[in-house]
């Protein structure tokens, strides 16, 4: 008999449906990204919402999980996880994004622009059009840090991470039992 699977977390489950709702509701951009940061900012401020599936990190490298997939392809939301000292490359298509940084120290750099470091609450809130790599650097060597994403549009099939020299691309780093949630797996009851 296969092994259960981890009900989504309320406070993820709730922040997805937010999510979900705010994506329904409106098609204005700017209002994505301002609604969309302080749901993000309220997820931030809970505790033990991302499960251990999806915030695991390896011993020397960056990855990045999808942690929910929108049947619509109208969003998505996925964790990156940065080993102490790790690096990751990652496309960047041309969708809006939102990201908080969960735990540890992450420095953000798209394409050859200057870089900015991003504290755990520090939330971006970043517009569509761009389609540069997005370079994630953790520069803390003693301990990892996670941020969590929310990607517009249907990113679900891209390939997510480039690595090493030769630009080596690679899915996400979700385990064969750690599917992403769905609307079927987090359709539960709600209690504010």
């Amino acid at each position: 008999m296969p092994e259960q699977r981890v009900p989504a977390p309320p406070a993820l489950k709730r922040f997805i449906w937010d999510i979900q709702s705010m994506v329904e509701l409106t098609d204005s951009e700017r209002e994505i990204l301002l609604i969309g940061r302080d749901l993000m900012g309220r997820l931030l401020s809970s505790e033990d919402w991302l499960p251990a599936a999806f915030s695991a990190s390896g011993p020397r490298s960056g990855r990045q999980f999808q942690v929910y997939s929108d049947g619509l392809e109208r969003f998505c939301v996925a964790s990156t996880v940065l080993a102490g000292g790790a690096g990751l490359t990652v496309a960047q298509p041309a969708v809006f994004e939102l990201m908080g940084v969960v735990s540890g120290s992450i420095s953000r750099t798209a394409g050859a622009g200057e870089g900015r470091l991003l504290r755990p609450g520090m939330i971006e809130a970043l517009g569509s059009g761009r389609t540069d790599s997005i370079n994630l650097f953790n520069p803390d060597t003693d301990r990892p840090a996670i941020a969590i994403h929310v990607y517009g549009g249907g990113i679900s099939q891209l390939a997510r991470c480039e690595f090493g020299a030769g630009g080596a691309k690679t899915g996400w780093a979700n385990g064969e039992g750690d599917p992403p949630y769905d609307i079927f797996s987090i359709q539960t009851e709600i209690k504010s």
